[in-house]
């Protein structure tokens, strides 16, 4: 059964990928680029399908972690009046940022039919405390959450996550306790460890929220906007430390871990496929060189100066980075066998 959850894992994470080369695909052949090919996965090629029509190869190849789409005068200069390189720059820009835009876009669309599918809505107001409850000290049952250290919360998905992230020591939580709006200071929550970081954990149940085609629609907002703000601020923490390198995955963690939330329940594994595909949107708009994001930069560059800057110096530095990314992956993984091993 393990193996067949490992399968699964490596066909979402395909489907993902997919997901994100597709954007660039569509966007370049609606701008009448030149295409060579449309690629899932690195390495060989163990499938490949070459249209009559466009010229266009298809393959599937042996790594199934990545994949491109190779377009003329993408990387180096090109003759070919529909090459990359020959189109305007905002057609290049969209083209270049609709990879990780689908991505986005296809975990909000998940996201939503994942929150229509919940049995319940839990709410922001709290109905009873669990047994062992510290913040039972300060807070009192038919109390509404509606702030977070001074961040505002509309969902309990939300507020799970301010308090996961802020509740590692007392916090002033916001609430509504009898029509009127009160701020009660320095509440205690439990907190729990997991590789290696401290969380905050909430200690209480609360009520379910009615279920309609508003509420859903606000949770299914909520939540998605959540998501992309816990991405965006683990990458902080990463880099400023709170985070160590225990708690960086590459494709054998993340595999691993979706492996395990397919052996929980079909809603965790889908919720974590739409976190993924949010993070791979987010992590390739970074302006790192190589990433989709490195790319906007010189083409935000070339817009302003009205002159591009030569293709063979972008084209060192794209490799650079290309470099630097596929030593930190290799080290990651090798991190995560090890993991796996131990």
């Amino acid at each position: 059964m393990t193996f067949l959850y490992i399968l699964l894992a490596i066909f979402i994470f395909g489907i993902l990928i997919l997901i994100h080369e597709a954007g660039h695909y569509l966007f370049a052949r609606l701008f009448r680029v030149t295409v060579y090919e449309f690629a899932i996965g690195m390495g060989p090629k163990i499938l490949s399908h070459t249209s009559k029509k466009t010229g266009i190869v298809y393959s599937l190849r042996l790594l199934p972690f990545g994949g491109f789409v190779s377009m003329a005068g993408e990387d180096e200069e090109s003759d070919d009046p529909n090459a990359f390189n020959k189109k305007p720059v905002w057609q290049r820009f969209i083209i270049t940022a609709a990879g990780a835009t689908v991505n986005l876009v296809a975990g909000i669309l998940v996201m939503g039919i994942l929150v229509a599918a919940a049995k319940a809505l839990p709410s922001t107001t709290i109905h009873s405390f669990d047994e062992n409850s510290t913040s039972v000290q300060y807070l009192q049952a038919k109390d509404q959450i509606t702030a977070v250290d001074g961040t505002r919360v509309y969902t309990f998905n939300d507020l799970l996550y301010e308090i996961m992230r802020k509740g590692v020591e007392p916090i002033d939580i916001t609430v509504v306790r009898d029509g009127s709006e009160i701020t009660v200071s320095d509440v205690v929550f439990p907190t729990i460890t997991d590789s290696g970081v401290v969380f905050g954990n909430v200690d209480f149940i609360p009520y379910a929220e009615a279920k309609t085609p508003l509420t859903v629609l606000k949770h299914a907002c909520v939540r998605s906007v959540s998501t992309i703000k816990m991405i965006w601020e683990s990458l902080f923490d990463l880099v400023s430390g709170r985070y160590g390198m225990e708690a960086v995955s590459g494709p054998v963690g993340v595999t691993q871990a979706m492996t395990e939330a397919a052996s929980t329940s079909l809603s965790s594994l889908v919720y974590l496929a739409v976190v993924i595909s949010m993070n791979l949107g987010i992590m390739n708009l970074l302006p790192l060189p190589a990433l989709d994001g490195g790319r906007l930069v010189f083409l935000l560059i070339e817009g302003i100066r009205r002159k591009p800057i030569p293709a063979r110096i972008e084209g060192y530095i794209h490799f650079a980075g290309l470099a630097v990314l596929m030593l930190a992956m290799v080290l990651i993984t090798f991190k995560d066998i090890i993991g796996l091993i131990r």
